[in-house]
């Protein structure tokens, strides 16, 4: 039951919002099945009904937004992300990989009061400048399908120079430096990345991103 339950949250989170029919075929559950924990989830407020639909529930959105990779990331990482958004103007975000994607984790916009609309997607493909810087000192790779011919002389230029970049690889105008974030184990534990247009200087950006990602390392080490 609770692997039926799991898979059922995983096809509303993909679904956006939907019927326990074609929740119950994504799944592969008889629909009585699908429909009792559906019930049972949105009792617990997991799920929420929408009219005779469903849609992921607040409870698990707190649950989510609780989740780091590290226990002292939020706490290390909150005032030199702000900083960093604030000296840059620039959005800084927090990245790990899961599951073969680039997942963000935390968002850190230039001007707190206006959300940035890269929020409203949180997992992109592994190759962005965080992904890359990851996936490069990783060891082994936590890739799981082929990675492309000119990737280990790339991975060796990322690790010469600390940190990856992304012109307008994964999205149109939007180009990004990332550093690693290095737990108390010496090995990443997340990216720090710095998300802005064309028109800035991405080894320039790299640089600064370095100096914070080595305060907030610090952080994470307990220093």
């Amino acid at each position: 039951m609770l692997e039926g339950a799991f898979a059922l949250l995983e096809a509303v989170e993909r679904a956006l919002e939907a019927g326990p029919t074609r929740l119950a075929s994504d799944c592969g559950l008889p629909k009585t099945t699908a429909y009792r924990l559906l019930e049972q989830l949105a009792d617990l407020g997991a799920v929420e009904r929408c009219g005779g639909s469903y849609r992921v529930g607040p409870r698990m959105f707190r649950l989510g937004r609780a989740w780091q990779p590290h226990p002292r990331l939020r706490a290390a990482a909150r005032e030199p992300m702000r900083r960093l958004a604030q000296l840059t103007g620039t959005t800084v975000g927090i990245a790990v990989l899961w599951k073969g994607e680039t997942l963000m984790v935390e968002w850190c916009p230039e001007d707190a009061r206006r959300p940035d609309p890269l929020e409203t997607r949180m997992t992109w493909p592994w190759f962005t400048a965080a992904g890359k810087v990851l996936v490069a000192t990783a060891a082994p790779a936590p890739l799981l399908g082929p990675l492309p011919a000119s990737w280990a002389r790339d991975a060796e230029a990322i690790r010469e120079r600390g940190a990856a970049f992304d012109r307008e690889e994964v999205v149109t105008g939007v180009c990004c430096a990332a550093v690693p974030l290095i737990g108390v184990r010496g090995t990443p534990v997340a990216a720090l990345c710095v998300l802005t247009d064309p028109a800035h200087h991405l080894e320039r950006l790299a640089e600064t991103a370095r100096r914070t990602g080595r305060v907030i390392s610090a952080g994470l080490r307990g220093r």
